[in-house]
């Protein structure tokens, strides 16, 4: 069979790094094809070059026995190659129909493409209305609109970038139906994942990269998830480990909490309650949209609320700010890296600075002692295995894996007595993420509480002592997360949250 798509030699370098370095792979018609490597391996330079983002430096592609050299995204989807970004590119304001003209080079009249975008997503299991506006939907609708919109071009390659990463397990299995149904029709997917099981369930072939290096390839059902990972990674990987033991006293309790978004299109928390003890991580699963921001931002301080609604050792807090909740020991570290967990221009000392003044005494009278706030972000640095040149480069300049350790890093060297984070381990690679684990882990069993709010399922099972989902706004009863299933936790993600809800519809 003549290959699809065809890359020889290709190499992309940057100042100071190479970011491409002479790769070779072919993807068959049909074929779904994984992409798979840690942060900084170059899968996002390889896709951007497919898609003509990026122009190779050397090497050539072939499309379909052409020659392919798209000199942007409008040549490569002419050519057949379209692409669904991690990010979603929508406007909220807009309607499905409108946000999907906006991407076509001749749109048809609105109520004929209403018509095609009900067939289509019919045809392929992804039922949307065309004139819902964006803002209504949910994550896993927003991704339906971002598929239909690369449909409707009848592409030949299809471009997923962490498709998943926003879904919850029964989407997940409609979007791996729609894939497998593009597939059987000749369609290739070229499929960017860190859910390594989803690759051995999904794909036909991969390819590996490391240090921007083709480092091998594989059948991925032929193979353990664990010798994938070994092969990103060039080791072998540790799998976090905790200690059985009993909880401690409540360090935080939090009794109906309400909360109205600053966005028109943010989500109202509603009578939100929990509690964590010391030496506890409390798992709060949910699709991205149900008020995991508006959650942290009220435990965090940056949105307060009734005194009582907020209790830390049994002190209010709600009425309190960031660093008033700081002194007192609770510390968050929100999803959002560039822009609210760190300032882009400033260093990594002025960063660290930034939350660690108080806690870590990087000031007197005033002034900031930079001698001790470099000391402090070296020992970030140093622990947590940050990639960077050193403590005076610019938080931006470092890629999204190394910025997240960082952070999280920042937060967990102040001592917290309560941690809350959300998406730990947001685009960080398997080495990087077992890492940041461990360091939670280790966290609770030295006696804090820790919440850790992620869209990443199998993370939350794998460090979590009781497990509660997030669904418009309203937060489930706590559960053990020993013995929970994948379809039990689907149904609380979706709107089942009592004990009697979920059970009867694992059992329906």
């Amino acid at each position: 069979m003549t290959a699809l798509l065809e890359i020889e030699g290709l190499t992309k370098a940057y100042p100071g790094v190479v970011a491409n370095d002479a790769v070779s792979f072919s993807v068959q018609p049909g074929e779904v094809h994984a992409l798979l490597g840690e942060n900084g391996a170059g899968k996002s330079t390889l896709v951007k070059m497919i898609y003509g983002l990026v122009k190779p430096d050397r090497g050539a592609m072939r499309l379909r026995g052409a020659a392919y050299a798209p000199s942007e995204p409008r040549a490569a989807r002419a050519a057949g190659v379209a692409m669904v970004f991690q990010h979603f590119s929508l406007f909220e304001a807009l309607s499905v129909a409108e946000n999907i003209a906006l991407g076509m080079e001749n749109p048809p009249k609105a109520r004929d493409l209403a018509e095609r975008i009900r067939s289509v997503s019919e045809t392929y299991g992804l039922p949307l209305d065309p004139f819902r506006l964006v803002g209504d939907l949910s994550a896993g609708e927003r991704q339906r609109v971002e598929i239909i919109r690369c449909l409707l071009q009848d592409p030949k390659l299809l471009i997923m970038d962490e498709p998943t990463s926003v879904l919850t397990p029964q989407e997940v299995e409609i979007l791996f139906h729609t894939l497998r149904k593009l597939s059987s029709e000749g369609t290739a997917i070229l499929y960017i994942s860190h859910k390594l099981e989803e690759i051995r369930t999904l794909c036909d072939a991969a390819t590996i990269l490391r240090l921007g290096k083709k480092v091998g390839e594989c059948t991925p059902r032929e193979v353990t998830a664990a010798h994938m990972a070994e092969l990103m990674v060039g080791k072998s990987l540790s799998v976090p480990a905790r200690d059985d033991h009993e909880p401690g006293e409540v360090l935080l309790h939090v009794a109906g909490l309400s909360v109205t978004p600053a966005s028109p299109f943010g989500m109202p928390l509603r009578h939100v309650g929990l509690e964590v003890r010391a030496g506890e991580v409390l798992g709060i699963g949910g699709v991205a949209g149900n008020g995991q921001d508006e959650l942290l931002s009220a435990l965090s301080g940056e949105t307060p609320v009734s005194p009582g609604a907020i209790t830390l050792q049994g002190q209010p807090v709600g009425h309190l700010g960031p660093n008033e909740r700081r002194v007192l020991g609770l510390l968050c570290a929100p999803e959002e890296r560039l822009g609210h967990a760190a300032a882009p221009d400033m260093s990594l000392t002025e960063n660290a600075v930034l939350t660690g003044r108080i806690r870590q005494g990087l000031d007197a009278h005033g002034f900031v002692n930079w001698g001790k706030a470099r000391g402090f972000a070296e020992a970030i640095i140093a622990r947590f295995d940050v990639r960077t040149p050193g403590p005076g480069v610019a938080a931006r300049a470092l890629s999204g894996g190394n910025l997240q350790k960082f952070v999280i890093g920042r937060e967990i060297l102040q001592d917290p007595t309560v941690l809350v984070v959300n998406q730990p381990t947001w685009g960080v690679d398997a080495s990087a993420a077992a890492a940041i684990r461990q360091a939670l882990l280790d966290l609770a069993q030295g006696g804090a509480a820790v919440i850790v709010i992620s869209q990443d399922l199998d993370e939350l099972l794998e460090i979590s002592d009781r497990f509660c989902a997030l669904n418009e706004g309203r937060l489930s009863a706590p559960r053990p997360a020993r013995g929970l299933t994948m379809e039990e936790i689907g149904l609380m993600l979706g709107g089942a949250h009592d004990m009697h809800d979920v059970a009867a519809g694992a059992g329906a």
